[in-house]
């Protein structure tokens, strides 16, 4: 049987391994490190002869004149020996040679030198020469009108300047002795504090209770064993905080009037509140109904299969944009909104919603809708007929005139109908939208007053305002003129001539502001009190056609004033001798 090695043996091979491995990376990094070293201080004492020519050759003219000749001159002054210069033109074709003759010399523009110094300015390479037959270490440089190119013969001096020397590997094998010894006695202090450890943890994974502080020896582990009991401890703690926590998650979930259910990507529930529970059986023809049965329920066959897709597929979830599928089941007199998200570990959440208020909420949009379309077909087919009539040359001039007068008042009743729907839809459908000030509600009525100031007089009614100069309440201007002029216009439309108008602050407290708009003229069945705020009732459709009334005008004002926090309520006024409205708004 293999003999199974300890802590402390796997340890010290661990780091000797480690540290080997260590020493041989930096043996080859030093190595090359000397070797590229040496090899630029060689290239360096090249270039300068490279250069030296150069300038020589551009002193004395020589590449104009072709005196190459002269350059044996220079190579004699050389400091170092078995130097070799050559002098080639851009096409490769030799125009001096220290030791050869340049005439009798192949093209040289194929050289590797050559054609590294082409690309990058200068070249060198290693290799034997094709005319004397040597080995040469090559330094080419291109200038502009000619390549210079010095080269040492590799000789044994220039290879043993070249060659890095050995004594780093003796040196890095020494330190390697050493420090296996240093951990030899490092790793057998550090396997018994280890076993301690070991032992420390076995204890922790056992204990079911706060632990206290095992004593280690004075160094790092005995801070580190002091960090995990405080950690433990933390996370014992935090483990009470979160079972709590999830107790209180549960009694939210089953407070919820949404049906919840949580699943795992293999499709089994992992939590369900009571509420969706009771939602499933509302759902299935079965009577009990469980949170595992979900798949086999046909009405959800939707969800069910967009579930499938979504676990078949091998595409990742993006959290910025989890997967949503949602449908609405009709059951009975109930709208129930099923919807399916999943996250992206392919766990997924199925909420079911009692939707029947929402639902019903729609329903009425489109009864509006359908309002909306009646009330529009009445002057539009007026205007038409109108219209019609008056491309008829026979028509009389009075009659004419007439026909103008009655296409124009249908067309600005269609147009204050229109406003009036596009008021209303942007208080209920953007209120959020509305910014709000302090603002001061008095001199907005005393704009008010002046708009309808002729209306007023050709109906022969007195208003009578009792607000304080400065009632200030956070509001939007547009609004709050609104609500003001619908008052009294409708006030106007609907109370008859000869009245009075009342409108007064009665009452302020901190939060409110509490207003009575009253006048003296017609008052309201009671069966009709109740109803007035809604949109398109009159209590005399005929009449309210004939005095140009929209149906909307009271739907806005209840609108805007419950936009700024308040309320508004109508009751005859004076034991039935006109009407009272009573509303507040919001400091």
């Amino acid at each position: 049987m293999e003999r199974k090695l300890s802590f402390r043996q796997r340890l010290f091979l661990n780091f000797s391994i480690i540290f080997a491995v260590f020493t041989v990376l930096v043996l080859i990094f030093q190595f090359e490190r000397e070797k590229s070293f040496r090899r630029t201080n060689f290239e360096v004492t090249l270039n300068d002869i490279t250069e030296l020519t150069h300038l020589y050759i551009s002193k004395n003219g020589i590449y104009g004149n072709s005196n190459y000749h002269l350059i044996d001159s220079l190579v004699t002054i050389l400091p170092e020996s078995n130097i070799r210069i050559t002098v080639i033109n851009p096409t490769g074709r030799v125009l001096y040679d220290s030791e050869a003759d340049a005439a009798t010399m192949e093209n040289h523009l194929q050289r590797p030198e050559i054609q590294e110094a082409i690309r990058a300015e200068f070249g060198s390479n290693i290799r034997e020469s094709e005319t004397t037959g040597n080995s040469y270490y090559y330094y080419a440089r291109f200038y502009p009108d000619y390549f210079v190119r010095s080269a040492a013969l590799y000789n044994v001096q220039v290879k043993d300047y070249l060659h890095v020397e050995r004594l780093f590997i003796t040196y890095l094998i020494l330190l390697f002795l050493i420090v296996s010894l240093a951990l030899m006695i490092l790793t057998r202090r550090f396997s018994e504090t280890i076993t301690k450890l070991k032992e420390f943890s076995i204890k922790i994974r056992t204990s079911e209770e706060p632990l206290e502080r095992v004593e280690f020896p004075s160094d790092e582990l005995g801070v580190i064993s002091a960090q995990i009991t405080s950690i433990y401890n933390e996370l014992y703690q935090a483990k009470l905080e979160i079972t709590a926590e999830r107790e209180k998650l549960f009694s939210h979930l089953n407070a919820l009037n949404e049906g919840i259910g949580f699943y795992n990507s293999d499709k089994i529930p992992i939590l369900t509140n009571q509420q969706f529970i009771h939602n499933l059986n509302l759902i299935s023809d079965a009577s009990s109904a469980t949170a595992d049965k979900v798949f086999e329920i046909s009405e959800l066959e939707p969800i069910v299969r967009f579930i499938d897709a979504q676990l078949e597929t091998e595409d990742q979830i993006d959290p910025e944009r989890l997967p949503v599928e949602e449908i609405v089941l009709q059951i009975s007199a109930r709208y129930l909104t099923v919807k399916c998200m999943f996250f992206s570990d392919r766990s997924f959440e199925i909420v079911i919603t009692d939707s029947t208020k929402l639902e019903k909420r729609k329903l009425i949009k489109q009864q509006m809708t359908s309002n909306i379309a009646h009330e529009l077909r009445t002057p539009v087919a007026s205007v038409l007929g109108y219209l019609e009539t008056l491309q008829q040359k026979s028509v009389p001039k009075e009659t004419r005139k007439h026909f103008i007068k009655r296409a124009y008042a249908q067309a600005e009743r269609l147009s204050g109908l229109v406003e009036d729907i596009a008021s209303l839809n942007k208080i209920i459908e953007a209120g959020s939208n509305y910014s709000f000030e302090p603002l001061n509600v008095t001199n907005i009525v005393n704009e008010v007053l002046e708009h309808l100031k002729m209306k007023f007089e050709a109906n022969r009614i007195q208003v009578h305002v009792d607000l304080p100069s400065k009632l200030v309440v956070n509001g939007n201007a547009s609004l709050l003129y609104s609500v003001f002029y619908n008052l009294f216009e409708n006030a106007i439309k609907y109370g008859g001539e000869d009245i009075e108008i009342y409108l007064k602050n009665y009452l302020e407290d901190k939060k409110y502001v509490y207003f009575s708009f009253a006048n003296t003229g017609r008052p309201i069945d009671e069966v009709h009190l109740t109803r007035i705020f809604e949109r398109f009732y009159r209590i005399d459709d005929g009449r309210s056609r004939h005095r140009g009334g929209t149906g909307l005008g009271l739907a806005i004002v209840k609108n805007a004033i419950e936009l700024h926090k308040g309320k508004i309520t109508v009751t005859n006024y004076k034991d039935g001798s006109g009407v009272e409205f009573l509303f507040t708004l919001s400091k």
